[in-house]
């Protein structure tokens, strides 16, 4: 599902307008991203939380010419499934 896909769910579920629902999503979106820069982690209920997690530097092999690079330390979102999530991911039917 892409932005445009998703605007549209949001605006036909919940009786709104598409440009309505695109603000809304947008208004989410930045509000999450917000708080992530600022460090605070972000849940939602039923879903996962995301938050903003240090990766280490480390040490990157090329397996083709061998040559050896350092990758910096840099900072990552973390998204973390709720169990609620989990358990109904692992009762479909692959």
């Amino acid at each position: 599902m892409n932005h445009k896909e998703l605007i549209a769910k949001l605006a036909e579920r919940n009786s709104i307008s598409k440009p309505e629902a695109e603000k809304l999503l947008d208004t989410t979106v930045n509000i999450v991203k917000e708080q992530l820069l600022n460090g605070i982690a972000v849940g939602f209920q039923s879903f996962g939380s995301f938050e903003i997690r240090k990766r280490e530097e480390r040490l990157s092999v090329h397996p083709a010419t061998q040559i050896r690079t350092l990758i910096p330390p840099k900072l990552v979102v973390n998204f973390k499934q709720s169990t609620i999530l989990k358990e109904k991911l692992n009762d479909i039917k692959l």
